[in-house]
């Protein structure tokens, strides 16, 4: 990971090493390989799939328009690239305190996260903050629903509140230190406002992608781009030249205007997206294609639609003389009302979660059932928006969009299944179910049993000690779950803390940092950083380098200034 390489290959290695060296059977170490990345495809598979119905809600709405009259309200804080970074913090932050940001993170990839990059915020600079600000600051203190601190304290034997108090202090030490750090390594990748981002964000086009890699922003037009287009050129026949690119050519190409364009006849009455002919086939008015190709009155439809065109085009299938269908005088009055629904029934869906936290009124719903609300609200709205799209069509349109969705989350989350199993094996919860060991053998726990050798290690001078509860506590992380180590960590409090005059509280909540910040989500990719970096649409290994830096100075500060003040 350090060589900026995948871990793929290492970690299928590792794996069936381990299995084979432990049980010494070599047919239980290639079943391991299988048996690690099931296990770890069962653990991960929630989060695959509310990137999948996000992901879908999101195409829904694309469909209908109502993507950016959505996100067109929350220009009037975000203003920048800059301001946008610092109120997805902000949000995140609030919302996970109080729910743990398994279902906050959802909230702001369907409302806050297309807004951000429509300002002009950079995807992994999103990411990272929504990263940092949830799965880190948020859930490290644990202030509001205190799971963490109590177990911290037990194990330490030390009260839950002192635990709690110094976490949230520490917290908010490493998190402003990882949210600066942050914004300055990406700052200079910050854009003006411009809706164009959006669309290409949508799109699945990014900086560095190939141009034949990316995916045309106008529907029919396959692997191609339509530049913004200048004072046409009009032949002697009364045809427009516009400039259509082929893939691999464009600004900076070296391409000619006259590279890969094609000529398009100005409209004639009864032609084009308006007119009564279909726009498809021989009879749109143009020269007739082969199927796969774009007709002229395509690229004019698109290019309308382009120029501020105030219905949508005819798409027609190549050759095929059909046309789309239309969604009607009533769409813009569907999209706007949807743009309304959305964003207003998931604010209502945290108020619902906030009555149940403050109030009697309702049950309280945390944690892996506050994300299953919110997917199955998530769902409701999909189908809502597939119906008011086209009610003839929702059948087939929904399940399009819901297979759109899985597609997305496991071409871009799939890779972290077998990494995530090397780290299981190290689980005693899992161990046994890897190496097939059968229900009466007991299960090691690699990783624990590890961290137990070093504590004999760790010298009394206070500064070692807390830095060494630290590490351990990053070790325990790295199964993925931020909180199985912390009673290891908590014990190790209680017993370092009188010997090396430090407060067992304090190193309690040391280790709660080093715990929660590698495995609850900021520094392993195999843990809730994958939904992060889903609905980011950024690969889920560059966000955890780029979040390494930032966060393990950080940890560092933090660690320093506790052993200070305290």
């Amino acid at each position: 990971m350090i060589a900026r390489k995948n871990v793929v290959i290492p970690a299928i290695a590792a794996t069936f090493l381990t299995a084979w060296t432990f049980t010494g059977s070599f047919v239980k170490g290639l079943e391991s390989i299988f048996n690690a990345s099931l296990t770890s495809a069962s653990e991960l598979f929630n989060i695959f799939l509310i990137i999948a119905l996000v992901t879908a809600l999101l195409g829904a709405l694309r469909a209908l328009g109502a993507d950016r009259r959505m996100v067109e309200p929350f220009r009037v804080v975000m203003r920048s690239g800059h301001s946008a970074f610092w109120v997805l913090a902000f949000v995140t932050y609030a919302i996970s305190l109080f729910f743990w940001p398994t279902p906050a993170v959802p909230l702001m990839g369907a409302i806050l996260l297309p807004a951000a990059i429509a300002a002009g915020l950079p995807p992994i600079a999103a990411a990272l903050a929504i990263a940092v600000a949830g799965q880190g600051m948020a859930l490290s203190s644990d202030y509001v629903i205190q799971v963490a601190p109590g177990l911290s304290a037990k194990a330490a034997n030390v009260g839950t509140d002192a635990v709690a108090d110094k976490a949230m202090v520490l917290s908010l030490i490493t998190g402003g230190v990882a949210l600066f750090l942050g914004y300055l390594m990406t700052r200079s990748q910050y854009r003006k406002p411009d809706a164009l981002l959006l669309e290409r964000w949508e799109a699945g086009e990014t900086e560095t992608a190939a141009p034949a890699a990316r995916r045309s922003l106008i529907p029919g037009l396959p692997l191609r781009r339509i530049l913004q287009p200048a004072p046409a050129a009009t032949t002697a026949e009364g045809e427009s030249s516009v400039a259509v690119l082929a893939p691999g050519s464009g600004p900076g190409t070296g391409a000619g205007a006259g590279a890969g364009s094609v000529t398009v006849p100005a409209p004639r009455n009864g032609d084009g997206p308006s007119g009564g002919k279909p726009a498809g086939g021989a009879s749109s008015g143009g020269s007739g294609r082969s199927g796969g190709e774009p007709s002229d009155a395509m690229a004019a439809a698109a290019l309308k639609s382009l120029n501020g065109g105030d219905r949508p085009a005819k798409a027609a299938a190549g050759g095929s003389g059909g046309s789309s269908p239309q969604l009607g005088d009533d769409c813009p009055k569907r999209s706007k009302a949807f743009a309304a629904i959305i964003p207003l029934a998931l604010v209502g869906l945290v108020g619902y979660m906030l009555l149940g936290k403050f109030t009697g009124a309702v049950p309280e719903v945390v944690g892996g059932d506050a994300a299953a609300l919110v997917g199955g609200v998530t769902v409701v709205l999909l189908l809502a928006a597939a119906v008011a799209r086209d009610a003839g069509n929702a059948l087939q349109a929904c399940a399009d969009h819901i297979v759109d969705g899985l597609v997305f989350a496991v071409r871009a989350m799939g890779v972290v299944i077998p990494i995530a199993g090397f780290f299981f094996i190290g689980n005693a919860d899992f161990a046994g179910k890897i190496m097939s060991l059968g229900d009466g053998a007991k299960a090691p726990g690699f990783l624990f049993e590890s961290v137990t050798h070093l504590e004999g290690a760790i010298p009394d001078s206070r500064y070692v000690v807390g830095f060494g509860v630290l590490l351990i506590g990053m070790i325990t992380g790295l199964d993925g779950s931020g909180f199985a180590g912390l009673p290891l960590t908590g014990s190790l409090a209680g017993t370092l803390g009188p010997t090396s005059g430090v407060d067992p509280a304090l190193l309690a909540a040391i280790g709660q940092m080093g715990c929660v910040w590698s495995g609850g989500g900021v520094l392993i990719a195999w843990s809730s950083l994958l939904a992060v970096a889903g609905f980011a649409r950024v690969p889920v290994m560059d966000l955890v380098r780029r979040s390494f830096v930032p966060v393990v100075a950080g940890l560092a500060v933090a660690t320093v200034a506790g052993l200070i003040i305290y």
